[in-house]
């Protein structure tokens, strides 16, 4: 039996596919561009040899419900599934859960209802997902499927941290509160870094800072969420790709006031065009790292606001824990941008945050502690795997639900 992890974006699915025995990946796919005539799909996978292959596909796909046809095909190309009878689940990511959805939870009209109630916290990324969902149960409705929401690890924050200092009744009427997002990348990190030091999650204070195009910073306090830095939406807290992170909301005054720039200007140039690349052009960390070393002035300004802005949430999330034993980097950034690392931990020796300059130059796949031997804190770097962790909720959910009704 195996467990599909599908992934649904307005114009792109991608999936994995996973043994339920031991939850290694079998398969991994991506199709993209749905709806336009490019559209392109490739699927990696592992045969019987235990050689990795690949399959690729282009030519036009006009809807999800062709995608998911188009991936099962690939998938029986493949040899990975020879068809839907063999899965014992499929997990579904959902950006938003709101206050309705704490935990990851077995799909039914009523869970599919209460996702489409939630679309205007979420209307770029709900839609898509939920659009997944109803597809993907069309197509294998004697398939037990799991929804599982990128904010639901973050439903232990307490209310002190999650409200904002805003009329009461906006909370109550427009549900406006942190939320956060990358619950299910911080959840899964935290983990692993418990693992790699041996001790129970249950005895530990971490800060986890999941670095792509979209970051965001979590302070988790034996197992449970206290705090992160995103808000009711993904663009409060740390500098990003093309988002701004937190910012005076007095700007957005003036600037309507002295450009006449629109609400939708103002959402554009918040989400679209700041952040790294408002700064210096570039979004990519990478290409501003070797542009920073080569000396350009704007590329190592953003490099350095990046990095100020990181070492920021680990001073204050370590005041919010009491105390820090672990900090974790991942996410594309985290993992492979060692100066990232590096500016965003210097200074911090005096808070027992000490990195060791060696060991952070070292590039592997695996957990690697960065350290100084002498360090009281651990920092790891942590590759993250949302789909095994999404794969791991979902069989889990599935075996409550079978073990409740055989009860």
């Amino acid at each position: 039996m195996k467990i599909l992890v599908l992934n649904s974006g307005s114009s792109s699915l991608k999936f994995q596919l996973f043994s339920k025995k031991d939850l290694a990946v079998l398969a991994a796919g991506l199709i993209e561009q749905i709806g336009d005539e490019n559209s392109g799909a490739s699927l990696s996978y592992t045969d019987p040899s235990g050689s990795n292959l690949e399959l690729k596909q282009s030519g036009c796909v006009s809807d999800h419900r062709e995608a998911i046809q188009l991936m099962t095909e690939m998938l029986q190309k493949s040899g990975t599934l020879t068809d839907t009878g063999e899965l014992a689940g499929i997990g579904h990511r959902v950006v938003h859960g709101g206050e309705t959805f704490h935990l990851p939870i077995r799909i039914d009209a009523t869970v599919i209802a209460a996702i489409d109630e939630l679309i205007p916290l979420a209307p770029l990324h709900n839609p898509a997902n939920l659009l997944g969902i109803r597809v993907s149960m069309e197509h294998a409705a004697h398939i037990p499927q799991v929804a599982v929401f990128d904010t639901a690890f973050h439903q232990s924050i307490p209310e002190h941290a999650y409200l904002y200092a805003l009329p009461h009744r906006l909370y109550k009427e427009q549900k406006v509160r942190r939320y956060g997002f990358h619950g299910t990348s911080h959840a899964y990190v935290a983990g692993q870094a418990a693992k790699q030091l041996g001790k129970p999650l249950t005895e530990l204070n971490i800060i986890t800072l999941h670095l792509g195009n979209g970051a965001s910073a979590a302070a988790i306090s034996r197992g449970s969420c206290i705090d992160t830095s995103m808000g009711m939406t993904p663009l409060e807290g740390l500098v990003m790709g093309t988002r701004c992170g937190d910012l005076d909301p007095a700007i957005l005054f003036y600037l309507g006031r002295e450009t006449g720039m629109s609400m939708d200007d103002l959402d554009t140039l918040l989400n679209k065009e700041s952040g790294l690349k408002g700064i210096c052009d570039e979004s990519d960390m990478r290409s501003i790292s070797e542009a920073a070393e080569k000396g350009e002035k704007r590329a190592q300004l953003a490099l350095a606001i990046f990095c100020y802005r990181l070492k920021k949430y680990i001073g204050a999330y370590t005041a919010a824990l009491g105390g820090v034993d672990c900090i974790v980097f991942t996410g594309g950034i985290g993992e492979n941008s060692a100066i990232t690392r590096k500016l965003s931990c210097e200074g911090l020796e005096q808070m027992g945050i000490c990195l060791d300059v060696s060991r952070n130059s070292i590039r592997q796949e695996e957990v690697l502690e960065i350290q100084t031997a002498e360090s009281p804190v651990s920092i790891l770097v942590v590759p993250t795997d949302e789909e095994y962790e999404i794969a791991r909720q979902t069989l889990q959910i599935i075996e409550q639900s079978d073990s409740d009704e055989q009860g």
